[in-house]
């Protein structure tokens, strides 16, 4: 009787094992040589839905679900955003904890840092050590890239108590990290990235989101502004210029309101081509401004579509080699994303499907 009960033991795990085998089907291999941008696609928030796309505009190539094919798992929930570095692509899944490092070419996972508050975005300062923002902790983590460990954390001071707190975007300039904060805040910290100490903030304008460094050394950042029936109040969104040295405000620019309960409007994803000294961001359609402007283009760059079909941009990159510009599209939230992909004169070359909620673009040079 012991000896059947072990044989149908054994049967139950065989079936299972074929089971798994057949619902994740089997394991392809890439071998994607020369450049590409990956889309990083979130997927609904509690659905497990993230993933990874990979084009190649030379030859309009196009795979989704990369990193589910390649290594037979899903990505996770809710993918934010991407970084390259020394040929490793650095995935942060937001709701999933985790960071996740890929081979650029055959999207392999290497590795994996877990157990993360809420992670966003990830800034290096050299190839041993990285931090990690969160958007509902007033805490960075630090990691070690080479061994995907965490190595300590820096306690961040909030403006307001409302929530335990949020990073966002970072830039390094120099021995400095700039970070914003952004969910029901409005600062901007400096840290000292030789001490890891936040040695000066400056409070701006309401929800700071996107922050980038031009080629003279300066932050530029967009605030978002809230939203009608914020309990921090509700302002317009606003681009502003700032002295990485005292964080002080040197020209600021009102992009206006976001538009309530009409997703089509709302100043985000502020980008800057490689040279530096263009600056690009979506607010219901996509503008484009030199550094060096006096007062906003009259028009965006590329206009929301027109017409019945009301166009969502929600994903923004700018190709650093060619300066063409990839806007994500999201539709509905619920449908795959489409990739339109403009010249640096906004004509349209190429348009492709993605994953659900394309939010970010990640270049593999």
């Amino acid at each position: 009787m012991r000896n059947l009960a072990k044989i149908v033991l054994a049967v139950v795990l065989l079936c299972s094992a074929s089971c798994m085998r057949w619902e994740y089907g089997e394991r392809e291999h890439f071998n994607m040589l020369g450049d590409g941008v990956f889309v990083v696609n979130e997927g609904n928030f509690n659905y497990g839905g993230a993933s990874l796309s990979y084009y190649d505009s030379t030859t309009k190539h196009l795979e989704n679900e990369v990193f589910y094919r390649a290594n037979v798992m899903k990505l996770g929930d809710v993918a934010q955003s991407m970084v390259v570095r020394n040929g490793v692509g650095w995935i942060v899944v937001n709701n999933s904890h985790v960071l996740f490092a890929i081979d650029i070419e055959t999207f392999r996972e290497i590795g994996r840092i877990t157990d993360l508050p809420s992670p966003r975005y990830i800034c290096f300062a050299s190839d041993e050590k990285a931090y990690i923002s969160q958007i509902d902790s007033d805490r960075i983590i630090i990691v070690n890239p080479k061994t995907f460990e965490k190595t300590g954390e820096i306690v961040c001071p909030m403006t307001t108590e409302y929530r335990t707190g949020s990073t966002e975007q970072m830039v390094l300039l120099g021995d400095y990290l700039y970070v914003v904060c952004w969910s029901y805040q409005r600062r901007i910290l400096k840290i000292d990235t030789r001490t890891d100490e936040v040695v000066d903030y400056k409070d701006i304008g309401l929800q700071p989101k996107s922050m980038v460094a031009d080629k003279n050394g300066k932050l530029w950042v967009v605030s978002d502004g809230g939203y009608e029936g914020n309990v921090l109040g509700y302002e317009p969104a606003t681009l502003y210029r700032i002295n990485p040295e005292n964080l002080e405000v040197e020209q600021q620019f009102e992009l206006g309101l976001n538009g309530s309960g009409d997703a089509t409007r709302s100043a985000s994803r502020l980008k800057i081509n490689d040279k530096g000294d263009t600056l690009y961001w979506i607010d219901g359609g996509v503008w484009r401004m030199s550094i060096d402007a006096t007062e906003l283009p009259a028009e965006p760059f590329i206009a929301p579509i027109a017409g019945t079909y009301r166009s969502l941009y929600y994903a923004l990159g700018v190709d650093p080699d060619t300066e063409e510009v990839y806007v994500g599209d999201a539709l509905d939230y619920q449908q795959r994303s489409i990739i339109y992909r403009y010249s640096s004169e906004g004509e349209l070359l190429d348009s492709f499907t993605a994953g659900v909620i394309a939010g970010d673009f990640c270049w593999k040079k």
